[in-house]
């Protein structure tokens, strides 16, 4: 289909021939998987805050159930420790104006008293002195652990702090506590506190003043041990929650292993199987129907193993081709070369055995550089990123390159319309290549002293702006039945009879526009055949027509 340029050039423009150049690259494409729009992102911080949650929520709501608890059971002892102060100034005091306390009728009183066991209260004179305690009266037992044995020999190691947690210390340290609420009782205050007991257990304790009514006469203090039953009691009500926390992270996790993990193995063993198999195909239906980056990443993986499974069976079939094409201008030589033997020398014969020779080795010339040519396209295709490119300009330079070489036989007109721009994004280089071979092929159905002419237009489609570029010639036309195998690798067919300008056998590998259709699809666009008909009906010229897509201005 294509021929050694014989070029000429009439160019007929509706605007300036040449215009600025577009130097501004394409706008740069947002990251493909944002944070935002992660399902998985989304997914795997959800789950591992949600049992974060869960506890913190948790503790902030018992907490507060546990400050409830403590402050309601302070103001529960202040009333009760309130109730006996009161009966005590009734029936334990004596005497008018300087009343004084009667220390064995203050005894009976709390005896009579019903104390909960739970709960200790403790009776002091003006001077801090113990009256009475409810432990002692009720003939309380304190149960405590026996320390451990000791071996025989010697004490054994002691840990250096382990004086400070003795039995001894705690007693004296909650001694020192109780004597400083007396005391503070005892000056007119009314104390709450939350401390230690002797026994190292938490306790409650309201310490008020005995005052009839100026004259503090004692104090009367009242403990309850049961803080530690409150807080164990929160400990478990807290249980639930830490159990709901816990069962949220196994199941968060468990269910990332599922989700990512274990999907990611697969596609991972699959892709290995490929290598160790050798194999051309990786398929994951029941990963790639997830709408989420593992389907993604599976949807990839299929479509890079089919796109590399089709390029390799594209190469074996370029392969079988290019040998095959090969093939037929050795083998001419050859039958030529056996040939030329038997010839007389300056016998006509020869001659034509020799042009023969030269015309194969100009074939065979022309074949391996359009090989070279289409087996590099790919490597030159991703060499470049793409960029706009006005097309007027670049046609117009293009039509101006066969002008200036001042070839006669075919011109090359050039019309573009006004209301551009039209830009299209692309690679300079091959999409030069792609408008070459279609002006080449053109010219070389043309006959002689005709003309191919180009059209730029840009319309507005339901997928977007496109630019569209038709390459009209005068010459027989397509058969309808190969307007499309025009384009498959080492089509050669030519109508008998035409002989255009460098239309001679051996001119044309059959490759130009196979190599136009690969450019094409390869910048979006597409590449089409079609004849163009008179008024009559009848072929009056073939139209390769390029559609790309347009690039904003």
């Amino acid at each position: 289909m294509r021929s050694k340029p014989y070029m000429a050039s009439a160019i007929v423009t509706g605007r300036a021939e040449t215009g600025p150049e577009a130097s501004v690259a394409g706008p740069s494409s947002p990251p493909r998987f944002a944070f935002g729009a992660s399902r998985l992102g989304r997914l795997i911080v959800g789950l591992n805050l949600l049992g974060l949650v869960v506890l913190v929520i948790g503790a902030l709501v018992l907490n507060e159930f546990r400050r409830g608890l403590i402050e309601a059971r302070l103001d529960s002892l202040t009333t009760q420790v309130e109730l006996i102060a009161d009966v005590m100034i009734k029936g334990a005091t004596t005497g008018e104006p300087h009343p004084q306390m009667d220390a064995d009728q203050a005894r009976q009183i709390l005896q009579l008293l019903a104390i909960p066991r739970s709960e200790r209260v403790r009776l002091y004179d003006a001077q801090g002195q113990l009256i009475a305690d409810t432990d002692i009266i009720a003939d309380k037992v304190v149960e405590r652990p026996l320390a451990p044995a000791l071996k025989r020999g010697g004490q054994g190691f002691v840990w250096p702090w382990s004086a400070y947690f003795s039995e001894a210390a705690r007693e004296a340290r909650g001694h020192a506590q109780e004597t400083a609420e007396v005391r503070a009782a005892l000056g007119g205050e009314h104390v709450k506190e939350l401390r230690v007991s002797e026994t190292g257990g938490r306790l409650v304790s309201v310490s008020i003043p005995i005052r009839p009514v100026k004259a503090v006469l004692g104090a009367l203090t009242i403990e309850a041990g049961d803080v530690d039953e409150i807080v164990a009691a929160q400990r478990a009500a807290l249980t639930p929650f830490i159990l709901i926390a816990v069962a949220t992270m196994l199941g968060s996790s468990l269910l990332l292993n599922t989700m990512v993990a274990e999907p990611v193995r697969r596609l991972a063993r699959a892709a290995d199987s490929v290598r160790l198999s050798r194999a051309r195909a990786i398929s994951l239906p029941d990963i790639s129907e997830r709408q989420d980056e593992v389907g993604d990443l599976s949807r990839s993986l299929e479509s890079m193993t089919s796109t590399l499974s089709a390029r390799m069976d594209a190469i074996e079939r370029f392969a079988a081709d290019v040998s095959h094409e090969i093939k037929n201008p050795l083998t001419s030589m050859r039958s030529a070369l056996e040939t030329l033997e038997l010839a007389p020398a300056g016998s006509p014969m020869r001659d034509r055995l020799f042009a023969i020779l030269q015309q194969d080795v100009r074939r065979l010339d022309r074949l391996i550089t359009d090989i070279a040519n289409a087996s590099r396209m790919d490597a030159e295709l991703s060499r470049e990123s793409p960029r706009p490119v006005d097309l007027a300009r670049f046609l117009s330079d293009i039509a101006t390159l066969y002008h200036r070489l001042k070839a006669e036989d075919v011109a090359v007109a050039l019309t573009i319309p006004d209301g551009g721009p039209f830009l299209a994004p692309g690679r300079e280089g091959p999409l030069g290549q792609v408008f070459r071979n279609l002006i080449d092929n053109a010219r070389s159905f043309s006959p002689q002293g005709g003309e191919v002419r180009l059209s730029l237009t840009r319309e507005r489609r339901d997928t977007g702006s496109v630019c569209i570029i038709h390459i009209d010639d005068d010459g027989p036309g397509i058969p309808p039945d190969n307007l499309e195998s025009v384009f498959a690798r080492f089509y050669t067919a030519r109508p008998k009879g035409l002989a255009p300008g460098g239309a001679a056998f051996g001119g044309h590998s059959g490759l130009g526009l196979s190599i136009a259709r690969q450019i094409v699809e390869a910048h979006g666009g597409r590449i089409r055949a079609e004849n163009r008909l008179d008024g009559e009906g009848v072929i009056c010229g073939a139209r390769f027509t390029v559609i790309l897509p347009a690039a904003d201005a």
